[in-house]
């Protein structure tokens, strides 16, 4: 029940993050739409991020906590605290080299990145201005990703994921001035929009680096040492460094390729963030919560412990995944039309949107178990395995991306949904590689109530699905914008609800959970 705690902290915490991110993205499209503008400002932002899930969540972390988590359980907090301020003084002297480099170079960076703005010299000088404002986020944030790593590795997982909400209320707020204003569609909107970026990132760095305060861990900034420490730290991320490196460059190679389509990048954004609603409640968690699990657990020798964690993460992701993903599959389109169908977002924006969102949702599954899958291989210091998967990953991903995009527009359909299979499906390949290693090596067994509850996970998901897609096709006439917003969230209220009554009737009939079982142990609590 501890590890479900811990994902429910996490992950209720994101879901409040997630949901007032659809508030954000939804001014986001009624402010900008998906002209120019909100190209120029989705590149602007996808930059910085892109390279902190490469500095901080990719590479770093994963050698990182590993490593804190074996000081911390076995020689102290000092000995813990001590590493992690060597870690951040050889952290923090990248990143700044970097960032400064990057704002004097990013016009020669841009064209690498998006060389379809190219043609346009307007779009490109406003996303080059806005990448620009934004770029410091990613010191921010990564040094933020440190602190998350630090607190997972004490138990305290509450600060991290409330950062995650400070975001979305700034750009909240930075999106009704502009519209406050009269700036709608507006280069200007764009420049309040990426400098509230970068203000956002200094605010959830503060509210972390006091949260880490208050439980002894506030860092001190040293001169860079090279020590046992950060030698093995170095050692573990270059591996995950070329493995999150792989990873955002599929994300490169797909930015690129959509740039030759207008609009493109602003209809797989808008996709990308519904499908990382659920993949951000229950995929955040599980990863945030897993890997220092597990690196105490096998610090102690607990294998078995090790295995049960594993298995209850992954039945406790494809519970919670598996509807989402076929909700979001079978009926894209209404939930565009009552989310982001409204002012400058049109309703010629929502069918190739869920288009992509469709493609999306069929790798919902597998971007959750990729997080599930990873732990287990970071836990035990093993940062180059991912890595070769991440190579096969991103030949698979930049082939069939650049190969459906050209295939589906000569055929003369929609060719940004081309990136969104290709990303599915190389998805779901990676995770079968991870899958299979950890079984050849004897680090993963499925146990009896898993390989029962899978196939009864699967059925009820079917179930749900057959029923919201039934009920939509009644409901269509009241997702239609000439009924008004009331009445438009009403319809999706009542198919979102009823997909949960279904699913939730056809899990307990099928006894997936055992609701006395659950009763007994809430009543321990």
């Amino acid at each position: 029940m501890t590890l479900y705690r811990s994902f429910a902290t996490v992950g209720g915490l994101t879901a409040i993050s997630r949901v007032l991110g659809f508030v954000r993205d939804q001014l986001i499209a009624y402010v900008l739409g998906t002209g120019l503008v909100a190209d120029a400002f989705i590149v602007a932002f996808r930059i910085p991020n892109l390279f902190r899930r490469l500095f901080a969540e990719g590479a770093f972390n994963s050698a990182f906590v590993p490593l804190f988590a074996e000081r911390l359980e076995g020689r102290g907090p000092a000995v813990a605290k001590r590493f992690a301020e060597e870690a951040l003084a050889g952290l923090f002297g990248v990143l700044l080299a970097f960032t400064i480099f990057a704002e004097f170079a990013m016009p020669w960076l841009l064209p690498f990145i998006a060389f379809g703005f190219s043609g346009n010299q307007e779009k490109f000088d406003l996303t080059v201005l806005l990448t620009r404002i934004a770029f410091p986020y990613l010191i921010c944030m990564s040094l933020m990703a440190l602190y998350a790593g630090v607190l997972s590795g004490l138990r305290q997982y509450a600060a991290a994921s409330a950062a995650q909400i400070l975001l979305n209320v700034v750009l909240t707020i930075a999106m009704g001035l502009a519209y406050w204003l009269g700036l709608s569609r507006s280069p200007a909107a764009g420049i309040i929009l990426a400098s509230a970026v970068t203000v956002a990132g200094v605010v959830q760095l503060t509210m972390l680096a006091r949260d880490a305060a208050r439980h002894g861990m506030l860092l001190g900034l040293r001169w860079p040492v090279h020590t046992d420490g950060t030698r093995r730290l170095v050692q573990l991320g270059i591996p995950a460094l070329i493995a999150g490196g792989i990873t955002q460059l599929n994300i490169v190679v797909g930015t690129n390729i959509a740039s030759v389509q207008p609009g493109a990048n602003s209809y797989l954004y808008y996709a990308d963030r519904l499908y990382q609603l659920p993949l951000g409640i229950v995929g955040i968690a599980i990863g945030v919560v897993l890997l220092p699990d597990i690196a105490r657990q096998l610090k102690a020798g607990n294998l078995g412990a090790v295995h049960e964690s594993q298995n209850r993460s992954i039945e406790f992701a494809l519970l919670l995944t598996l509807p989402a993903a076929v909700a979001l599959a079978v009926v894209p389109l209404p939930i565009i039309r009552v989310l982001f169908e409204r002012g400058a977002f049109t309703a010629a924006d929502s069918p190739p949107t869920a288009w992509a969102l469709s493609a999306f949702a069929f790798g919902l599954p597998a971007f959750v178990l990729n997080r599930v899958l990873s732990p287990a291989y970071f836990a035990r210091e093993d940062t180059r395995t991912p890595m070769n998967f991440a190579l096969v990953n991103l030949v698979v991903n930049a082939a069939g991306s650049i190969a459906l995009f050209f295939v589906l527009k000569s055929l003369g359909y929609l060719p940004h949904i081309g990136i969104a299979i290709a990303t599915t499906l190389a998805a779901w390949l990676n995770v079968g590689q991870l899958w299979r290693e950890l079984r050849v090596r004897g680090h993963y067994h499925a146990d009896d109530r898993i390989e029962r509850n899978l196939p009864r996970i699967l059925i009820a998901s079917a179930a749900m699905g057959f029923a919201v897609w039934s009920l939509a096709q009644w409901l269509d006439p009241y997702f239609q914008r000439a009924h008004g917003a009331l009445v438009q969230v009403a319809a999706l209220g009542l198919l979102v609800g009823s997909g949960l009554a279904v699913y939730a009737i056809a899990v307990l009939a099928m006894r997936i959970i055992d609701p006395l079982d659950l009763l007994r142990r809430l009543r321990r609590r």
